[in-house]
């Protein structure tokens, strides 16, 4: 979907009739392989050092200016504001990477499931670092599921799942209803926060990265009333219900990922 030949109000009924928009296109290929390397020599700069390189990938915007230029792109802001408004946070943009030839997968599951937010006011906008075909295991979402509210999940804890406690929801979930959600990279989807999804293995020689951008209306809050660590990209935040961050001042600084290590803390008590 190019946004340009498409109104907020068309992408809104799109959304809200399907629970997904794909695909996106926010940049071209080489604008994305540019993000990617800068996020690959990151991630060789810190190879010596696991606690930091953990970070990386689960802070990007925190740590690389150019992830957090990715969640400001227009094209991105566009789609997120026609279904949430004008104002939006960034409560994530952690990088999902299943390495060359992987076995690694996501299981059904819906997003908002443990994440301690106390609505559903959120959309993740999942921008493809590199190709995600079918075959390198692109997302693959069920229409319409998002109606409903949260299903009941089982926590699995399975090595080959990417997901923080191996959730799957644990009602049937009908695949041949499922539509896969292939990417170029450069392109996005969008999904919303109650939607089933999941992806499969991946089978081709090169990595599969993407980053799953969470934006949220500064209305939403943590239901411990703890203060996770946000960006505010787009509008104002009339609520300061969050600890909200300047972008990074450098790459890879040291107190960014102090920053980190204190919201990833946070975030561990709330996900566990």
């Amino acid at each position: 979907m190019n946004i340009d030949n498409f109104s907020e109000k068309n992408i809104a009924t799109k959304y809200a009739d399907d629970g997904f928009i794909a695909p996106i296109d926010v940049m071209t290929y080489e604008q994305a392989l540019k993000i990617r390397l800068d996020f690959e020599d990151a991630e060789a700069e810190l190879a010596n050092q696991p606690e930091k390189q953990a970070l990386l990938k689960s802070y990007p915007n925190r740590l690389l200016p150019s992830f957090d230029a990715l969640t400001r792109n227009p094209k991105l802001i566009d789609v997120a504001s026609a279904v949430l408004g004008p104002d939006l946070m960034v409560w994530s943009a952690a990088l999902f990477i299943k390495e060359k030839n992987s076995t690694k997968i996501v299981s059904w599951h819906q997003d908002l499931t443990y994440w301690g937010l106390n609505d559903v006011q959120e959309t993740t906008c999942w921008f493809a670092l590199s190709d995600a075909t079918e075959e390198a295991g692109c997302m693959k979402f069920v229409p319409g599921t998002h109606k409903s509210s949260i299903v009941k999940h089982i926590d699995t804890f399975a090595d080959n799942n990417l997901l923080t406690r191996g959730q799957e929801i644990a009602v049937e979930v009908n695949e041949a209803e499922a539509i896969s959600a292939a990417l170029k990279a450069g392109q996005a989807s969008m999904h919303h926060g109650l939607l089933f999804h999941s992806s499969g293995p991946n089978r081709t020689n090169d990595r599969r990265i993407g980053s799953a951008i969470r934006y949220i209306k500064p209305s939403m809050k943590q239901k411990t009333g703890d203060k996770s660590l946000v960006t505010l990209v787009s509008g104002k935040d009339h609520f300061k219900n969050f600890k909200i961050a300047d972008p990074p001042k450098g790459r890879l600084l040291d107190e960014e990922f102090e920053l980190c290590r204190e919201d990833n803390n946070l975030k561990q008590k709330l996900l566990f």
